[in-house]
């Protein structure tokens, strides 16, 4: 474990030198690692930082607004951007995973230049790729696990040079490092999310109607495990969409045909290796209740007990 206080530091002296009078655009994710990465460059550059919130339309529920609103606090200067229609007919009829990613990968990118192009004088792109990041998308053997829409470069039209200042960083040095700074515990506790939302929760192709099935049966599963005090003994929990996949079931006396929904949460310190949660019998009861009885489209849950590795903790 590295010394969080020391680390920022040494980091933010360096962000200085590299930086200089440069402007600095920033992709906010909502996540501790883009915050965290937002926070040293704060410290480091002050108001040359601009960060820009894409919404493509595949984030938790209310999540844009959350977000933003919770920035204010932080004296962050956050431009939020909503490009979901962009994003959903790109997407349309997609059902390749790693296409998928690509998709949201090149969009978000391009979304970000646009943005980023309005910005006089920006000539950073920094973003909060952390050590799991890198060693996913390329493995020993050089192929690649899954690709992460913020690893690889940039494209040469984006002009921008890279900054990652957390690339060496596993999730909970990343966290170690966000306290030192001085976060409040509502993001240094939040969850992990991927980068490409609830698109690599969505099998099969994304349409606006699955995802907002998805975000309804992701709430309902995150607000009981903060009720039920759980939440913050996971180290990552959601749930996915299985739209590939149709079930026989009843509603209201009549015959229903369905999608089931899988509820995944997993124990981990460093996103490379996790342990399923043994979430109590009667808090997944109340969970597939509710979300069976309230969200139209489900009519059946399941619980994931798969282990890293050889499951991945998404499922795409």
């Amino acid at each position: 474990m590295i010394d969080a206080k020391q680390f920022v530091e040494k980091t933010v002296l360096e962000l200085k030198e590299q930086l200089g009078s440069d402007r600095v655009v920033l992709g906010l994710s909502g996540g501790v690692d883009s915050t965290v990465t937002a926070m040293l460059i704060h410290r480091a550059v002050g108001n040359q930082l601009t960060c820009i919130f894409v919404n493509h339309g595949l984030l938790r529920k209310n999540e844009f607004t959350d977000v933003l609103e919770h920035y204010k606090v932080l004296g962050l200067n956050v431009k939020g951007i909503d490009a979901s229609q962009r994003f959903y007919t790109d997407l349309a009829g997609v059902c390749d995973p790693e296409q998928k990613r690509k998709i949201i990968g090149r969009d978000f990118v391009e979304v970000f230049s646009e943005e980023a192009k309005k910005i006089e004088g920006a000539k950073w792109l920094a973003q909060g790729t952390i050590y799991p990041d890198v060693i996913e998308s390329k493995n020993a053997k050089g192929q690649v696990i899954k690709s992460h829409h913020n690893v690889g470069g940039l494209p040469e039209q984006l002009h921008l040079s890279l900054c990652e200042p957390l690339k060496s960083l596993y999730k909970d040095e990343v966290r170690e490092v966000g306290r030192a700074l001085g976060l409040d515990e509502s993001f240094i506790g939040r969850h992990p999310f991927p980068g490409p939302g609830l698109g690599v929760r969505i099998l099969g192709d994304i349409t606006p109607e699955k995802v907002h099935i998805l975000q309804e049966a992701d709430d309902i599963f995150i607000r009981i495990l903060r009720e039920e005090g759980l939440y913050d003994k996971i180290w990552q929990a959601g749930a996915i969409l299985l739209s590939t996949v149709h079930t026989v079931g009843v509603r209201d006396n009549s015959r229903t045909y369905e999608h089931p929904v899988a509820l995944r949460a997993v124990h981990s310190t460093n996103a490379m290796t996790a342990e399923w949660v043994d979430i109590p019998y009667e808090v997944l009861k109340k969970v597939s209740n509710e979300i069976i009885t309230k969200v139209k489209g489900v009519n059946r849950v399941c619980y994931d007990i798969s282990m890293k590795p050889p499951a991945t903790i998404e499922w795409e």
